[in-house]
């Protein structure tokens, strides 16, 4: 993967988010897996956005999402979400992470904020332990969750069954 552009290694953006934070900039992390990108994930990266200078997404890579989801996931390859997140203007930065939570990434890049959609609550984040002990604030970002990735497929499939 080229690290051209937004889409850095997490290498880098260690480096990238200290320098941010070091000129006041707050950085906010949100996380995903973008698979089939609709208005629920703009919602949810739009308000994310809102909630610092500098947003990252990190995004499951597609063996993560095999686990997490079922070996038909993901529909777009990692390098393909990627790009797709890459062209969202106020994207700051994206990268891939291969773990089943961001509690590494966390620990890693130290965001001001860790943004999650409306589907969990501040009690319920999988990494809340990790943000409070390390000073991050748990953000819940985005519109009620009213579309989700599964369902648009299964859509898809309903309407389209034996269309060919």
């Amino acid at each position: 993967m080229a690290n051209a552009g937004k889409i850095k290694s997490r290498e880098e953006l260690v480096e990238i988010i200290k320098a941010h934070r070091a000129s006041g900039r707050r950085v906010v992390l949100a996380n995903g897996c973008f698979d089939l990108l609709h208005g629920g994930h703009i919602s949810y990266l739009e308000n994310s956005k809102a909630a610092g200078d500098i947003l990252v997404v990190a995004v499951n890579s597609d063996a993560s999402i095999k686990k997490l989801k079922g070996g038909k996931r993901p529909i777009y390859s990692q390098e393909e979400r990627l790009k797709i997140l890459e062209a969202i203007e106020y994207i700051d930065y994206v990268v891939i992470f291969d773990e089943p939570s961001v509690d590494a990434l966390l620990r890693e890049l130290r965001p001001d904020v860790h943004s999650k959609g409306t589907d969990y609550t501040r009690d319920k984040v999988p990494e809340r332990q990790t943000a409070i002990e390390l000073g991050i604030e748990t953000y819940i970002a985005g519109a009620p969750k009213e579309n989700a990735t599964r369902d648009i497929i299964q859509l898809i499939l309903s309407r389209y069954k034996g269309d060919g």
